[in-house]
């Protein structure tokens, strides 16, 4: 029997770190799925841009401030999703960053920011989602990553960040299950934005840990049309995970060094890796 799909037309849905990257290309594909959208970034001269692009091809958007770390800025950004769209039916908790470097040389100032936006984001929309959609349910999808069920080193505070993410997702699906909140998981592998350029993976491994923007923001839409608890994006990498999962740590680090990932965010383009950390501390 074919499981029904849910209907995306008319749905409001919210996407954090929307500017740019996945953010911009899920909110993209729920337009086009027929949902109104508001797009939440930190950068709001960019989300204004990216929404107003959106909108001239008559699509019912709106871009808004939003900073994930701050309770006061999560509640006014749904407030205003809610007098400008209706109440959120869905919440894409998106917005991440992802500094690489050794982690006894990483500054303080970087840990604590990385943790306050991948994890305390995630935490602070999902609770202010949750409260609002108790009684008449919704959808809340977590992005998280390859990183949250694997190791890598150069990654150490993102693969913190996105563990816990993984963890917490779980937990919050059969926490909410009864009050008709569905709760998504999303693990994509390596995505081409600026978020992971300059890494040095082989070419060989690309096809069954590399994606496009568009195919995690895909993947995302359809994961809410259908509810499902956590998709890993590309699909092989599905398989990729649960069978690194199942074998003794030596095997599963002999497997990472052999497709070095061990090395791949340690050994990495300096020119562009410097550009992005540049553009996280202004």
């Amino acid at each position: 029997m074919t499981k029904k799909y849910n209907d995306i037309r008319g749905r409001v849905v919210a996407v954090t770190g929307g500017a740019r990257g996945i953010g911009r290309a899920t909110g993209l594909a729920f337009l086009r799925a027929g949902a109104r959208v508001a797009l939440g970034d930190v950068d709001i001269e960019l989300v204004g841009k990216t929404a107003a692009d959106f909108a001239a091809t008559g699509e019912q958007v709106c871009g808004l401030h939003l900073d994930v770390t701050s309770r006061a800025s999560f509640s006014d950004f749904l407030d205003d999703v809610e007098s400008r769209l209706g109440p959120v039916d869905v919440l894409i908790n998106n917005a991440g960053i992802m500094p690489t470097g050794l982690f006894a040389d990483e500054i303080d100032e970087m840990t604590d920011r990385m943790v306050a936006i991948n994890l305390g984001g995630v935490l602070n929309g999902s609770k202010q989602a949750a409260i609002r959609m108790r009684g008449r349910g919704g959808h809340i999808v977590n992005v998280a990553s390859l990183a949250g069920v694997s190791a890598f080193p150069g990654l150490a505070t993102y693969c913190a960040t996105k563990h816990a993410v993984v963890g917490f997702t779980e937990t919050l699906h059969l926490e909410l299950a009864g009050d008709g909140i569905a709760v998504t998981a999303v693990l994509p592998g390596v995505v081409h934005t600026e978020l992971s350029a300059g890494h040095s993976a082989p070419r060989w491994i690309q096809p069954i840990s590399e994606v496009e923007p568009d195919d995690v923001a895909a993947a995302i839409v359809e994961a809410v049309a259908r509810g499902k608890a956590k998709v890993a994006v590309p699909q092989a990498l599905g398989a990729m995970i649960k069978l690194m999962g199942a074998l003794p740590d030596g095997a599963r680090h002999w497997i990472s060094h052999v497709a070095h990932f061990d090395t791949s965010f340690t050994h990495t383009d300096s020119a562009l890796r410097e550009a992005y950390h540049r553009r996280l501390v202004n």
